[in-house]
């Protein structure tokens, strides 16, 4: 009898979450859904008008090879040089991706053996901690300080000697925390002195005030680093599923190697969809990055009012919160319970690793009236856990 590998049960936390959301529509219960970071501004109309215009040509309709994905390559490596100063090799240090969570998943398998290690915050977006297991590494959890960052020298140094890739996320999901240049120098430096590949998974990049620091584009950044991009976040066109990495030559070349006999490249269509968002100015981004911050700002206001403290972070559309003190609920019976009586689904912290146990992540992907209500429908909620 036929049986099949067993897969990782990452999304079981959030398969929970979308039972009971579907559960509080059923008692007719309008649902406020924060638990799910999906960007609720419009896409680029012209990005959308390129998709328009390729669907309408012949010549988008077959598979896509390497060298019909030049033009992308080009315009992702000319859009780095114009945020961060280096010039990359399209063809050499560039690769387009179904997403960049699936480059990210082919990258480890690419670059890694089963049983090597691979380091990483002990929280993280889920997908990460799949995608590990997926390629049989090992994953060293490295804890987060009160900065939020992790303590990269803190690891063992039996662990980083067998380990081959360092996994980072800043501007970060669920934290929303920040990186500075000097802590990637320092990263640089560790990596250096271990001979690990530095990961870098940046789709938050526009969601931040002020420019954020790319590992790529630092003093020995093109000899170990890989960064991933998403279209996701930047340009609110997640479901078209468009990424690119840059970096590291080698690296670039083994994920393209693997690529070649598991998928072709995304549709000519979207790639041109891509391009167009790629030359939208910096000035529209920031007039989005406004919007986040204004959301942020409104609802930590909104849970302050309601007696829970949250931190304000500086970039990003999310919120990560310690639940308050007191209450006889986990993280995920908290979640739970909350949307089954008010509706509002929020993020169970456990769902991003073990640090996140005691944890909820807000997504702030309503308008801030909305956010306002549903910090009072939480504070009343909270009220009533402690009246019981």
């Amino acid at each position: 009898m036929f049986r099949s590998r067993r897969t990782p049960k990452g999304g079981g936390i959030f398969l929970e979450m979308d039972a009971a959301k579907a559960e509080a529509r059923a008692r007719g219960l309008e649902v406020v859904d924060l638990s799910i970071g999906a960007s609720d501004l419009p896409p680029p109309p012209e990005a959308l008008q390129a998709l328009k215009q390729s669907i309408d040509d012949p010549a988008t309709y077959g598979y896509c090879l390497k060298s019909g994905t030049l033009p992308f390559l080009e315009a992702a490596t000319q859009w780095y040089f114009r945020r961060y100063g280096v010039q990359l090799e399209p063809s050499r240090e560039a690769l387009s991706l179904v997403g960049s969570q699936e480059g990210l998943a082919h990258l480890l398998m690419a670059i890694a053996d089963p049983g090597d290690v691979l380091l990483m915050c002990d929280v993280a977006y889920p997908s990460y901690f799949g995608a590990a297991k997926v390629a049989g590494l090992e994953a060293h959890l490295m804890p987060l300080g009160p900065d939020l960052l992790p303590d990269l020298w803190a690891v063992p140094e039996a662990v980083a000697r067998r380990a081959k890739a360092v996994l980072l996320n800043y501007p970060n999901n669920p934290t929303a925390a920040l990186a500075s240049e000097d802590f990637f120098v320092e990263a640089l430096r560790f990596c250096q002195h271990y001979n690990l590949l530095l990961i870098h998974d940046n789709p938050y990049l526009d969601q931040a005030l002020t420019p954020t620091p790319s590992p790529l584009a630092l003093t020995g950044g093109r000899e170990r680093v890989v960064e991933l991009f998403s279209f996701s976040k930047s340009y609110h066109l997640a479901g078209f599923r468009l990424g690119f990495a840059l970096g590291n030559a080698e690296a670039i070349g083994s994920l393209e190697a693997l690529k070649a006999p598991i998928d072709f490249n995304p549709y000519l269509g979207i790639q041109r969809m891509g391009m167009a968002a790629l030359g939208i100015p910096q000035a529209r981004l920031q007039a989005d990055a406004q919007t986040w911050a204004r959301r942020r700002s409104a609802m930590t206001a909104a849970l302050a009012e309601q007696g829970w403290a949250v931190a304000l972070p500086e970039a990003g559309m999310y919120l990560w919160a310690r639940l308050p003190a007191g209450l006889a609920l986990d993280d995920l019976q908290f979640a739970k319970q909350l949307v089954a009586q008010t509706g509002v689904a929020l993020s169970p912290g456990r769902a991003f690793g073990p640090g996140g146990v005691g944890y909820v992540r807000f997504a702030l992907v309503q308008p801030e009236a909305v956010l306002r209500q549903s910090a009072g429908k939480i504070g009343a909620f909270i009220r009533q856990l402690a009246a019981d």
